[in-house]
């Protein structure tokens, strides 16, 4: 990786010479402009405004814009006699907590390289303190021009700086807060933890840019000679009346995508596709004897008429025998109630097998 910048980290009295190296990179596609009638590229040409003609970067330089209007202008050697100790240098002034620095000033990444083989040993040194410590370095640094607030923290086995705004650069919240008032039950809390933690966790690394990639697709298509890919429709969305009923729904959807039964939240469920298969299985195998025969059905008719028959005529046999057993009862010994139970017994059950024969007889 090229180096954007050199000179040392300043650690009390132990100076560390290292390189500046860019962190990060830009992934996104860029577009030129061009004459929409022709193609042609447009250019934006560096132009003398008192000689009217255009300038090469050689003659170019610096120069400061006074409130009149006047230019004042300001050399590389100017800025080299800057009365800083960190025109070259990355004076550490602190060790905090990480928690300390608000993610508001984070600005641009950096990887501090170690400068030679005479750097190692401090380089590591420097390293294996803030591991221990658990801290981060504040430092300062000049860089652009300008005099920047930096912080140093262990990246692996590498020192990384991120550029810190000032504080006086972060803007106060003013005015950002919602002025109506609004009340949040503990309900509405309950769910809205249902929901983060059905979302669950997720690797960064899985994360990628989906714009990047679909403009990388309409590029393609344009260079093939293809019609590019078409728009998905958006997701339509509702107006949301009831926020009780989003988050529940938000809940519900989230466990689904994760293959997961949702609770009953009160409200009638979506029905699944196995139950859908089911339900119908059943209707057909209880209406299965409804589309039996004409003469099957009448037959069975027949048979379930004359069974109503028998079971009418056995229970008012029974009925009658009942009564009988309970007069001799009141007025006989135990052995003649004895018998008399036998024998109601008795007739009881050849009632029915005699009628049974008959009935037999009848159909054939």
């Amino acid at each position: 990786m090229r180096s954007i910048w050199n000179g040392a980290i300043s650690f009390g009295l132990v100076s560390i010479p290292i390189k500046l190296v860019n962190a990060t990179q830009n992934r996104s596609i860029s577009f030129r402009q061009i004459h929409t009638e022709d193609g042609g590229r447009i250019r934006y040409r560096k132009v003398c405004e008192l000689e009217d003609r255009e300038v090469g970067q050689a003659e170019i330089g610096k120069g400061y814009e006074d409130a009149d209007g006047t230019i004042v202008p300001i050399t590389d050697e100017d800025l080299s006699h800057l009365p800083l100790p960190t025109a070259r240098t990355i004076e550490i002034v602190a060790f905090v907590p990480a928690d300390r620095i608000d993610p508001l000033q984070m600005d641009a990444a950096y990887y501090l390289a170690a400068g030679g083989a005479q750097a190692a040993k401090p380089y590591t040194l420097l390293r294996e303190a803030l591991k221990r410590s658990q801290k981060v370095a504040i430092a300062k640094y000049a860089l652009r021009g300008r005099e920047r607030l930096g912080m140093l923290r262990v990246v692996d086995d590498a020192i990384a700086m991120h550029g810190l705004l000032w504080p006086d650069e972060v803007r106060a919240p003013e005015g950002v807060a919602p002025d109506t008032p609004v009340t949040v039950n503990d309900k509405e809390l309950d769910l809205a933890d249902a929901l983060m933690d059905t979302l669950g966790e997720i690797e960064l690394e899985e994360l990628h840019d989906e714009y990047r990639e679909a403009l990388e697709e309409v590029v393609a298509a344009k260079v093939s000679g293809e019609a590019p890919p078409e728009t998905p429709e958006p997701a339509r969305s509702g107006k949301v009346l009831d926020l009780m009923a989003a988050l529940e729904k938000s809940v519900r959807a989230a466990k689904e995508s994760r293959g997961e039964e949702p609770a009953d939240s009160g409200e009638p469920a979506e029905t699944s596709e196995a139950e859908v298969r089911t339900l119908p299985q059943r209707k057909s195998a209880r209406a299965a004897p409804k589309q039996t025969s004409g003469k099957k059905s009448a037959a069975g008719g027949k048979t379930a008429a004359k069974k109503t028959a028998s079971s009418a005529s056995s229970a008012s046999s029974t009925s009658s025998t009942g009564k009988s057993t309970s007069k001799s009862a009141q007025g006989a010994k135990k052995s003649t109630a004895k018998s008399t139970t036998k024998t109601t017994a008795k007739t009881t059950a050849r009632k029915p097998a005699a009628k049974k024969t008959a009935s037999r007889k009848r159909s054939a």
